[in-house]
């Protein structure tokens, strides 16, 4: 009797851990905790199926690590991968459209410190809403990030799988050209006013991955604005725009003006998508790929 007994027990042990491995086992305590780039522990008491992103990098991200049928509203912008078009609209990252997000009942909402409205994010926590802050500033913290919507959402194994991926590919890159001879690269956001980024921005943190140097990187606020001066006496050897759109802007051929300029003589003055490299999502590497290509291409020219 005790010997059948103790056979039965094994075979359900085996058949729960058989269960696990499929994703198809839940216990009764399903509950979730994770803490957020804030320093906040998010707590669930089950993966949340009715997400709303209220960036579009976080919206990606979210995508990546399996969960973009959990979305049920994002903001403006939140353009890839292509079924995000599809979900509905709750505003804009600056200014949220709180009626409808608390209409829309989420089980969690995932915010962006740097973009949107903290005093909104506040009324949203005041209304018992769920909020966890996504602020990636390495390229590593978006492995990071993928990672942790998969706990949040209940989708681990196709986010640990996404993680992997990426900190596969940022440690090729990382081997391949952060070693490099150093060029000096100018990243311009913006042309009224001339907008760059500082050390602490995530792409500086990609232009040294590729093995180039942030011309503007010790200065203090995050995007400065900086004067047309301070640019000619940086004398960059490669100036990369962003911008806001898919085209290559037509303020980055200003700078032909000062044929003098490194950047310039050379025919360095390069576009790369922004949603690619100003966007704080999985497709960053894509742009460093690009970046990284770039960088090599001038020093090329330095042979």
């Amino acid at each position: 009797m005790f010997k059948q007994l103790n056979s039965d027990f094994i075979l359900i042990t085996q058949i729960s851990f058989f269960l696990i491995s499929l994703g198809l086992y839940t216990s009764a305590q399903a509950e979730v905790s994770v803490k957020d780039d804030k320093g906040n522990i998010v707590t669930l008491q089950q993966p949340a199926n009715r997400i709303i992103s209220l960036a579009p990098h976080v919206t990606e991200s979210l995508f990546a690590a399996g969960a973009g049928d959990k979305i049920i509203g994002a903001v403006n912008y939140s353009d890839y991968p292509e079924a995000a078009k599809k979900i509905p609209r709750v505003g804009g990252y600056p200014s949220a459209d709180l009626e409808k997000i608390i209409s829309l009942k989420p089980d969690l909402v995932i915010a962006w410190p740097s973009g949107n409205n903290l005093k909104q994010v506040d009324k949203l926590n005041a209304f018992g809403i769920k909020v966890f802050m996504s602020e990636p500033r390495y390229p590593q913290d978006i492995a990071k990030t993928i990672q942790r919507f998969g706990v949040l959402a209940g989708t681990s194994n196709i986010a640990n799988k996404a993680s992997n991926e990426f900190l596969q590919h940022y440690q090729l890159l990382k081997t391949n050209y952060s070693k490099k001879q150093k060029v000096k690269v100018f990243y311009q956001i913006w042309n009224k006013p001339i907008m760059t980024i500082n050390g602490e921005h995530l792409i500086s943190k990609i232009i040294n991955l590729c093995g180039g140097e942030n011309v503007f990187a010790e200065l203090k606020t995050l995007t400065p604005r900086i004067s047309l001066e301070s640019v000619l006496a940086s004398n960059s050897e490669v100036i990369i725009s962003g911008g806001m759109g898919t085209v290559r802007p037509e303020w980055l051929d200003e700078w032909k003006k000062w044929p003098a300029l490194s950047a310039v003589k050379n025919k360095q003055l390069h576009f790369i998508d922004p949603a690619l490299m100003q966007r704080v999502g999985p497709r960053i590497l894509q742009g460093a790929d690009k970046l990284c290509e770039l960088l090599d291409r001038a020093r090329k020219i330095r042979e």
